[in-house]
């Protein structure tokens, strides 16, 4: 199983395999036919509350993800669902509205999921 990230904001292709939206929140601007999404599991996304206050800034991102494995560890139902479906498929995707490629909530779950590759 290959498991991919990438923005909702890049053209979604064949190779991405099934496509899990991970945002609580839908990407502005961007409709469903263009996103290409199969799964929009918004309940595995960081509380409200931990979204806002990480506000993408870089010098918060040790304790944001540190928070937010403690949120997902809290809630291991939906990393159960996610880890099925890397069972079920041969390819799985994990879209993202962020900006920074590198420190995101779906950065996180790739983690949390056991692969650590980038």
């Amino acid at each position: 199983m290959i498991l991919y990230l990438k923005r909702a904001y890049e053209t979604a292709i064949p190779a991405d395999g099934y496509r899990v939206l991970v945002d609580r929140l839908w990407p502005r601007g961007i409709s469903k036919e263009e996103a290409g999404i199969d799964l929009w599991l918004k309940e595995i996304a960081p509380s409200e509350d931990l979204r806002k206050w990480f506000g993408h800034d870089p010098e918060h991102w040790p304790d944001f993800k540190a928070k937010y494995l403690k949120e997902l560890n809290e809630n291991k139902e939906l990393l159960k669902q996610l880890k099925q479906l890397k069972s079920e498929h041969r390819k799985i995707t994990l879209v993202y509205a962020a900006k920074d490629e590198n420190r995101n909530n779906a950065v996180v779950l790739k983690e949390a999921l056991g692969d650590k590759t980038s």
